[in-house]
């Protein structure tokens, strides 16, 4: 395994969930899983409370960002936030949320300064950030501001899911269904794909990405029948798409596009809603899939689960997700090195 230059930044995420679980779980088999270099913007002492909680022997090591790299293979790096988090594993308190506000914050600050590669994030409780103050739908939300704070950009940040088989972007994510249909517009799936294509092109290094884009009705509408979406909305998209040389396909029916065979037609989907591109990622990639955050100036990947409070602390909780997201952070932000 080669070293990157510059350690990832891993957040801290909701403490009370199963983000330090496999946190110490990653490091435990750095050498086995060829984990490129980390470090963590956490509470040291709550990262050796919960070691011993769940019985591993981690040496812990407080850091400066540049020195993540030089101790990584003997220690877990972590960087300390403002102050100390008060938490028990599966027991969420709102007290902790400006220090989970603050990892993030910071993460993507390092990034800018040239102190770490990229962003990875530990799952946030969505509901404990509301209750708090929080004014962001979610995570990528939030990226794609700071993006402007700190870059002085605006951005348009799209949620990928990616596995092994298979990446998804949902067109429109954390929004009732009911709302759906008047959110899919053209011009959204113009400027979306645009977006898709560039990063499919400049990061993932696909010349000629393949975007498979699918209806939002059953069957995409049935040439009408079944809702008129397809004819009115996705096919000009997808025509002006295609007269700009990207080369996008479909409608396609969704309950089709995503068996063994159709996955190798294209090289990424774009669903209608969240549930449509989420539910064929996690059937085919549930403990290994990665959220990509396309459409920002920095490198940003999580986990594809949430905060799992009910198995907090319990040594049930799998690193696999996190381990790929730092796998392909890595290989994204610094290619050449990893």
């Amino acid at each position: 395994m080669r070293r990157v230059k510059l350690a990832l930044a891993l957040t801290m995420g909701e403490p009370a969930g199963i983000g330090p679980d496999i946190t110490l779980k990653t490091w435990k088999v750095r050498f086995e899983q060829a984990v490129q270099p980390f470090y963590v913007l956490c509470d040291p002492e709550l990262l050796k409370a919960r070691a011993k909680h769940l019985g591993l022997k981690i040496p812990i090591k407080v850091v400066e960002p540049e020195a993540a790299c030089d101790c990584f293979d003997e220690a877990l790096p972590v960087v300390p936030l403002s102050g100390p988090v008060q938490v028990s594993p599966g027991a969420p308190s709102g007290t902790n949320a400006a220090l989970v506000i603050e990892s993030i914050e910071t993460a993507v600050r390092h990034v800018k300064d040239g102190r770490a590669s990229a962003v990875v994030t530990n799952p946030i409780s969505k509901k404990i950030l509301y209750d708090s103050g929080f004014h962001h739908p979610g995570h990528t939300e939030f990226l794609g501001d700071l993006a402007k704070t700190y870059w002085d950009k605006e951005v348009e940040p799209i949620m990928l899911l990616a596995g092994p088989e298979l990446m998804a972007v949902p067109l429109t994510v954390h929004v009732p269904f009911v709302d759906v249909p008047k959110l899919v517009t053209k011009d959204l799936i113009i400027t979306r794909c645009r977006a898709i294509n560039k990063d499919m092109i400049e990061r993932f290094g696909i010349s000629a990405p393949r975007i498979a884009i699918a209806g939002l009705n059953p069957h995409a509408g049935e040439g009408g029948s079944m809702g008129t979406e397809e004819i009115e909305t996705i096919s000009p998209a997808i025509a002006q798409l295609r007269s700009e040389g990207i080369d996008a396909r479909g409608p396609l029916p969704a309950d089709t596009m995503f068996h063994s065979e159709a996955l190798d037609t294209y090289d990424v989907a774009v669903a209608m809603y969240h549930d449509q591109a989420l539910i064929p990622v996690k059937t085919l990639a549930f403990d290994e899939a990665v959220n990509v955050t396309l459409g920002l100036p920095y490198v940003r990947t999580s986990p594809d689960h949430g905060t799992a409070f009910s198995i907090a602390g319990t040594n049930k909780a799998s690193p696999n997700s996190l381990m790929a997201s730092l796998r392909l952070a890595a290989a994204l932000a610094q290619p050449e090195l990893v």
